[in-house]
């Protein structure tokens, strides 16, 4: 038999710092900035991984998050969009991404090309916008139902939403520096 050991556990930490997923990063001026960091990269692998999901389950499966993208932004408002339209609006660089997805999407019957003068345009098809309203249903049911249920307060999602858009114009910014160095 062994003795028992009667030494109180130790306590708690009350406070375990900031949650980050590279502390070298969280140790300098700003470590809050590191916060928003880890948190926005498991955001955005948890929105891509729900959004190849939603529309697998749409009944479009093999698309990727970018695929996803592209189709919604083409259907946005119902108008064609230009290769630049579609890129100025979900700030993408490497334009060679989206005209991939484009062509995945037409070749998918999702979405057509046209012409607006000398650009070449997208458009949504009658399939493509069905794909984008079955999305849309199940994403109600599973996704904005369940958010709901936890009573976050929708202004403060806005602002949250609008500081995420300003700080982003801080990393291109950083960007465009670090490419002149």
């Amino acid at each position: 038999m062994t003795k028992q050991d009667t030494t109180p556990p130790p306590n708690p930490p009350t406070s375990v710092g900031p949650v980050v997923s590279a502390a070298h990063l969280a140790s300098g001026a700003m470590p809050a900035l590191s916060e928003i960091e880890f948190a926005v990269t498991m955001m955005v692998n948890a929105y891509h991984r729900w959004m190849v999901r939603c529309i697998a389950a749409s009944g479009n499966a093999g698309l990727g998050p970018l695929d996803v993208l592209v189709l919604h932004s083409v259907n946005h408002r119902g108008r064609a969009k230009t290769l630049s339209d579609i890129c100025l609006v979900l700030n993408i660089e490497d334009t060679h991404t989206v005209t991939y997805a484009l062509k995945k999407l037409e070749k998918a019957g999702l979405i057509m090309s046209g012409r607006r003068g000398k650009e070449k345009t997208a458009a949504i098809t009658p399939q493509g916008e069905a794909a984008c309203m079955e999305y849309r249903r199940l994403r109600e049911a599973l996704l904005v139902e369940p958010m709901k249920a936890l009573g976050l307060d929708e202004k403060e999602l806005s602002r949250l939403a609008a500081t995420l858009r300003l700080v982003s114009g801080n990393y291109d910014q950083a960007a465009r520096a670090a490419a002149a160095m």
